[in-house]
């Protein structure tokens, strides 16, 4: 790992975490109630501080869960930033949310988070009953980093045959770590990522470059998508991962997998945090609609 991309990272940590923890002032939902406790899940990389968001009153006795991941780079632990979706999820899909603090690189390179991601999953699965929800009733989803770790959690679950999540939820994910961010391009002339940032962020996160191409890093590279849940794919047509979003949602579709996949247009890279509001709460209730569909059956 270049020592440059890692001090910068610990920079990016100190600087940037407290920036993206805030989102569009539309976006709070302060009008929906917030129910939560925080609990500690041991992983095969370490234990994992996790907080639970639980629906309102009115639902089921033991609703379905959501297992979410926040975005971040692999580098800004801010599991924060992902409040009002988690809140708006458990609302109105009518599931409890895992919002899981999965640990981060420099500190944590992969495959520590994958790890972690993984064993957490595995864990609400397994003691459903102990904690209020139904592990059987799963869904797992993130934004940006946290898109990357829900395909890789569904592939390690296809691949040990452990549980089948109902739906995955990939929004604004890097699917493709192995090619120059250089040649990943926008429409518009300063997008939010720009490639000395992205570069940055995978040489911390994949420091051995011989581990870019391994499909639980880049998805998209992988050849055997058939198997694995129905996914929800959303992209913005300014990021400059729009391509490999839409390239794997078309990969998903042709190995079989049930895809509902929409770009949303004008719009960039974290628009579901920073907005235009109106774009991001479009995108929101999708997720919503999607999961409630996919958890409620």
């Amino acid at each position: 790992m270049p020592f440059g991309s890692r001090l910068q990272a610990r920079g990016m940590q100190l600087l940037l975490g407290r920036v993206m923890a805030r989102v569009h002032e539309d976006l709070r939902f302060t009008d929906i109630p917030k129910r939560t406790e925080v609990l500690r899940v041991e992983t095969g990389a370490g234990p994992v501080t996790c907080t639970v968001y639980r629906p309102p009153a009115t639902a089921e006795a033991h609703a379905p869960v959501y297992v979410n991941f926040h975005g971040g780079g692999f580098v800004i632990a801010r599991p924060e930033q992902d409040d009002h979706i988690c809140r708006y999820l458990a609302a109105e899909a009518g599931c409890v949310v895992v919002n899981v603090d999965y640990a981060v690189a420099p500190q944590r390179p992969f495959p520590v988070p994958v790890t972690q991601a993984y064993d957490v999953t595995a864990w609400v699965v397994e003691n459903g009953a102990a904690n209020g929800w139904d592990g059987s009733r799963l869904a797992v989803g993130g934004h940006s980093a946290g898109g990357n770790l829900t395909a890789a959690v569904c592939r390690t679950a296809r691949d040990r045959g452990t549980f089948t999540p109902r739906l995955q939820i990939l929004d604004s994910a890097p699917l493709d770590q192995h090619a120059d961010p250089a040649t990943k391009q926008s429409p518009i002339a300063r997008p939010l990522l720009g490639p000395r940032l992205m570069r940055i962020f995978t040489d911390v996160y994949v420091p051995d470059p011989a581990d870019r191409a391994d499909p639980l890093v880049s998805p998209a590279l992988a050849d055997d998508l058939a198997g694995l849940p129905p996914a929800l794919v959303i992209t913005a047509e300014n990021d400059r991962l729009r391509d490999e979003g839409d390239a794997y949602a078309k990969a998903l579709e042709a190995a079989g997998v049930p895809v509902t996949h929409r770009v949303f247009t004008g719009v960039d890279h974290y628009f579901t945090h920073t907005g235009p509001a109106t774009a991001a709460k479009e995108a929101l209730a999708l997720m919503a609609t999607t999961l409630r569909g996919a958890l409620h059956e």
